[in-house]
């Protein structure tokens, strides 16, 4: 057995008992797969992770930076109050399109503000409306723009909320400095700011299973 079967069979396991999937979720991926979207959402029990996070958090806000098909943004809303809110940023306006019919068909529409445009454009913007500081912000979209995303995550929350970075790892490559490519520099930055900014305290893990060889960034607002 090849390691990339043994991940998929663990991670089966796990997923089975601890995060199963229910007829939203699963018509979340089966709409975004028949509309051509990308399969680089983040998998059943990642999906639960962030959930568990966002309750452990107490999240009343979330900010989402990376919509995709809006399966990550089903499994973060359950985790809101009736009264909470939840903006997701999606760079495209097709993507959107399917996140948004996912979201109503997981009756979530009420909590989940779908934003189109580059998140560099629409976070100006949110900041603008002077919202409450956000609990949890979850990055996951284009990696060479980790550093901006983070930066306005700063801006957008405050002491106590939660910052999670997604796809880190990038199949080991983030630990070679010699790597030029845009998503290796881009996290790389990201990863180092959070080592030494002042206002914040994180760490991050490496991940197998049914996405590959991964990893997230885990950062706490302390100041």
């Amino acid at each position: 057995m090849t390691d990339s079967r043994l991940w998929d069979d663990v991670d089966a396991y796990f997923i089975s008992h601890l995060s199963p999937s229910d007829a939203p979720l699963d018509a979340a991926l089966r709409e975004s797969e028949t509309a051509g979207l990308p399969p680089v959402n983040v998998a059943a029990n990642q999906g639960k992770l962030l959930q568990l996070l966002a309750q452990i958090q107490g999240a009343r806000t979330i900010l989402e930076i990376g919509t995709l098909g809006g399966y990550s943004t089903i499994w973060l809303a359950r985790a809101l109050p009736a009264d909470g809110r939840l903006v997701t940023l999606e760079y495209s306006a097709r993507h959107a399109e399917v996140a948004t019919r996912n979201v109503a068909r997981a009756g979530l529409d009420a909590l989940v503000d779908v934003r189109v445009g580059p998140a560099l454009e629409s976070l100006p913007k949110l900041a603008d409306e002077n919202p409450a500081p956000f609990d949890l912000v979850f990055i996951d979209a284009d990696k060479g723009n980790n550093p901006g995303y983070l930066d306005w995550a700063l801006k957008l929350t405050s002491t106590g909320s939660l910052i999670v970075v997604d796809n880190v790892v990038r199949g080991g490559r983030v630990a070679d400095a010699d790597d030029t490519a845009a998503d290796v520099r881009g996290t790389r930055t990201a990863i180092e700011l959070i080592g030494s900014h002042p206002r914040l305290s994180g760490t991050a893990v490496q991940t197998v299973g049914t996405k590959g060889y991964d990893g997230f960034a885990l950062a706490r607002v302390v100041a």
